[in-house]
């Protein structure tokens, strides 16, 4: 009870201090006590006193969800609210960093918006630390073609100049991968950043970085600032004095959307079921996209022109509808360059739709063993490898909520105009009406990727997907099905021939046939082979997660201390798993992840 009375007070010590002293950062603490609370709540700069108040109370009502939490975070557009039972206001850079990109394009302009874009977002990173209370909002001008793109950068007025350059810097790293998307934002403990095509705050709340970056920066404007001189120059410094005066005594109202705004939670559309409906012709055969375990996927056109995926949920949810927006939201908050973006959702009575962007390209599996067969080059193999295991680091490890998978497999790997991969179904497997343990002895996944441990005995954890995106390598590479069986010299699936051509170091064997050998160093091909196979041992233990994946694949990490080991105690089960059920390709319930459902905040 002490907590909730100390927290209570902590809220109310920060309103007062943002309505009556009209402060846009502040912090409070009940810290004499066996339940301390330590609280923060920080404004972007350009909201008036009132939205930046009006921010707060909905920071907090939402917040007020994490009741059973002894810590808390909520970030908005508008404002960032935080509190923890342990003093953490010198903290400047935590795990769990993310980008939260738009999916709009900048069109024709992409590439002259992107670089300047970067160019606003490298001097917002530079110049912020060095300006009292570590806030910048400036803007640049996008040519050839005109367009202007805005940036705003933002640290906690308690951590230290340096975090607030280690803040940022991390933030920076992250905001690269929205580009040129024409809205982007990364977010940490300790800062804000953010860039748009869109203006988001009042032209008089621009700040002149300029006078900051000490010939740091990248942007044009200096050599224009320094070519205003003389009467014309003192003229137009006079002019806007002036017109800052009035727009200060009249300050202009920030549309009451935009307090908010988009963010990591923002959460999904909420689709009219009926025009998903005429936005696929009833769901017509000739709109079917495909179907997996989870439901039929449909073509949409919406009234605006966009196309999107529509997929038909084909399972019998028993909760309440509320929680099933709560289980989606949590999907579509999730933001990578390698996974497919959750628009919204609907339901009418017991039907349930979720609403996905649309991929051109369709699933990869076409491009291994389809009508598209052979037509994927070395490089374009080599970079879907890495795309997908960036993303599976990301679920694993870099969102709010650790989301396991479970049904990682080359039909659930899109890809789009430019070949690069984004992994869908992620996240559905919460969808059943299930316990919330890792143990389960129901499955959710494709029989041939999934790891014996998890097949046989239930047993669940991130190597699960470990597991089967090494089976997944093994058919970028190989150019064929994992639960194919070669006829000779023995019938055996893909995953059991891989290990004995590596055990008889004949691995390249493997290699698709259709693939030009002059397109690749036999080494690199060794070495992915050798990761996938790492992947695929039968002790998850033995396993490396993700973002080591990741780290594997992209720099010239050497596996002499890591070669691939089969135990041979598990083989049996693996063997048992393959020999009786592998060409199966049902799918069942299963318990979700061992993790609180997090929705609209981050709780501890």
């Amino acid at each position: 009870m002490d907590f909730f009375n100390n927290l209570n007070a902590t809220f109310a010590d920060l309103k007062n201090q943002l309505s009556q002293e009209n402060k846009h950062f502040a912090i409070a603490n009940q810290s004499r006590s066996s339940d301390p609370v330590y609280a923060m709540v920080q404004c972007r700069n350009y909201l008036s006193t009132a939205d930046c108040v009006a921010c707060f109370n909905a920071a907090v009502a939402q917040i007020r969800n994490c009741s059973a939490a002894n810590g808390a975070r909520v970030i908005y557009d508008g404002c960032f609210l935080r509190y923890e039972s342990d003093n953490f206001y010198d903290q400047s850079t935590l795990p769990g960093n993310v980008q939260i990109c738009s999916n709009l394009s900048t069109g024709s302009q992409a590439a002259n918006f992107g670089a300047q874009a970067q160019a606003l977002l490298k001097d917002l990173q530079l110049a912020t630390p060095r300006i009292n209370a570590y806030f910048a909002a400036s803007k640049g001008e996008v040519s050839p073609g005109g367009g202007t793109v805005y940036g705003v950068a933002q640290c906690a007025e308690t951590i230290s100049k340096s975090g607030c350059q280690d803040c940022l810097t991390v933030a920076y790293g992250n905001i690269q991968g929205c580009l040129p998307n024409a809205d982007g934002r990364a977010i940490d403990v300790g800062c804000f950043l953010r860039y748009s095509e869109t203006s988001f705050f009042p032209d008089n709340q621009t700040t002149n970085i300029t006078l900051f970056l000490g010939g740091g920066g990248s942007s044009k404007k200096k050599a224009i600032i320094g070519g205003v001189v003389g009467g014309a120059g003192l003229l137009i410094l006079i002019l806007a004095v002036f017109l800052w005066y009035q727009l200060h005594r009249k300050p202009k109202a920030s549309e009451k959307d935009n307090i908010l705004g988009a963010t990591e939670l923002q959460g999904p559309v909420i689709y009219n079921f009926n025009v998903l409906k005429t936005a696929t012709k009833d769901f017509s055969e000739e709109h079917k996209l495909g179907e997996g375990g989870f439901g039929e996927v449909y073509k949409g056109t919406l009234r605006n022109g966009n196309i999107v995926a529509v997929k038909k949920l084909n399972i019998s949810y028993g909760r309440a509808k509320t929680d099933f927006e709560s289980e989606v939201r949590l999907i579509s908050n999730v933001h990578h360059r390698n996974l497919i973006r959750l628009l919204g959702c609907a339901s009418k009575g017991a039907e349930l739709l979720l609403v996905h962007e649309y991929m051109a390209n369709g699933s990869l599996d076409r491009f291994l063993y389809g009508d598209k067969r052979g037509s994927l080059n070395w490089k374009q193999r080599f970079v879907i490898i890495l795309g997908t295991a960036r993303g599976l680091a990301y679920l694993h490890e870099q969102y709010h909520v650790c989301i396991i998978h479970r049904d990682i497999k080359s039909s659930n790997i899109l890809l789009d105009d430019e070949f690069q991969p984004k992994i869908c179904d992620f996240g559905l497997a919460r969808l059943m009406p299930e316990d919330q343990t890792h143990l389960s002895t129901k499955f959710a996944g494709t029989l041939g990727y999934t790891a014996p441990e998890y097949a046989i005995h239930g047993h669940l954890s991130e190597k699960v997907d470990t597991h089967s995106f090494g089976v997944v390598v093994l058919e970028i590479i190989s150019g064929r099905r994992s639960n194919d069986m070669t006829v000779e010299p023995v019938s055996e699936y893909l995953l059991e021939q891989a290990w004995k051509l590596y055990e008889s170091d004949m691995h390249l064997n493997l290699v698709d046939e259709t693939l030009d050998p002059e397109e690749y160093r036999t080494e690199d091909v060794k070495k992915i082979l050798e990761i996938a196979l790492i992947c695929t041992q039968s002790k998850p233990a033995h396993r490396p997660t993700m973002s080591e994946v990741v780290v594997m694949l992209s720099s010239d990490y050497s596996l002499e201390q890591q070669r691939p080991f089969r135990t041979t105690i598990i083989d049996s089960d693996r063997r048992r798993f393959h020999g009786n059920i592998s060409g199966s390709s049902q799918t069942g319930s299963s318990a979700s992840n061992a993790t609180a459902s997090f929705t609209e905040f981050a709780g501890r």
